[in-house]
């Protein structure tokens, strides 16, 4: 049992918790809780932690204790792991797992691919949400610019409630070119836009799709908007100028998973 809080290892896993530059050198993120270990592919876990009161309790589900005498764990004592921890009350599991690498020609080799694209999304609660329910809409990937959050931040990861492990995800230098290889791929760009002139259900989005999704407060650059094939509007009432991101995002998304699952639609 780890004991010290001058333990390398301890020392690592604080650091990892706080710094996304230590975490893109060890090209590791961490995850917490039961339901995140049971979901983890192992193929992806790194080191495993529990905490002395948690291993207790982890010995009595078969399967939970199964997954962690294969792939092997450390006990550290309660009040370490709350030093280790980043949540308020802690479950008594931390994972630290492999960062998963996916390309953009993955992305578009899929038939009629549904992604989501995001430039410059700064609130972890956004992205997290985003891919929780990008994953529920059966979207195929999501592409981040460079300035867009950690999707690696614990914040983010807790969000996504485990989609973190499923969903394609990747980072791309610039959105412009990503989104030129998505039109040479005949992939069709839409930006959600205040000048958009037509409502987002009034487009058909069965065929290769891509949303652009800009920052909380300043929507996307110009630059960018200029760059999609549309741009598309949701209906506003009231005083409301604007919507949060992740529900314009999710609004999008289920438009085009009832579009794609709808039967004898014309």
């Amino acid at each position: 049992m780890i004991t010290s809080s001058a333990n390398p290892k301890v020392k690592q896993v604080v650091q990892w918790q706080t710094k996304a530059r230590e975490r893109r050198s060890a090209g590791v993120f961490l995850t917490e809780g039961f339901k995140m270990f049971e979901e983890a592919p192992e193929e992806l876990i790194r080191e495993v932690y529990v905490s002395e009161s948690a291993a207790g309790k982890a010995g009595s589900r078969e399967m939970l204790s199964n997954k962690l005498e294969k792939v092997g764990y450390e006990t550290v004592t309660d009040e370490l792991f709350v030093k280790m921890s980043d949540t308020q009350t802690p479950q008594g599991i931390l994972c630290v797992m492999r960062q998963p690498q996916y390309s953009l020609k993955q992305m578009l080799q899929t038939k009629a691919p549904l992604l989501v694209v995001l430039e410059n999304l700064q609130d972890p609660g956004n992205l997290g949400t985003i891919m929780r329910t990008g994953e529920g809409a059966g979207i195929t990937g999501v592409i981040m610019s460079r300035q867009t959050v950690d999707i690696f931040n614990p914040k983010v990861i807790r969000a996504t409630m485990g989609s973190i492990f499923r969903l394609p995800f990747l980072y791309v230098d610039s959105l412009e070119e990503a989104i030129r290889e998505m039109h040479d791929n005949g992939i069709h760009t839409y930006a959600a836009h205040l000048e958009g002139k037509k409502y987002y259900d009034s487009f058909s989005f069965r065929e290769g799709t891509a949303f652009l999704i800009g920052n909380e407060g300043n929507g996307l650059r110009r630059e960018t908007a200029e760059l999609a094939g549309d741009y598309l509007k949701i209906p506003m009432e009231g005083k409301v100028e604007s919507l949060n991101a992740a529900i314009a995002a999710s609004l999008l998304m289920y438009e085009a998973h009832r579009q794609r699952n709808s039967v004898g639609m014309d």
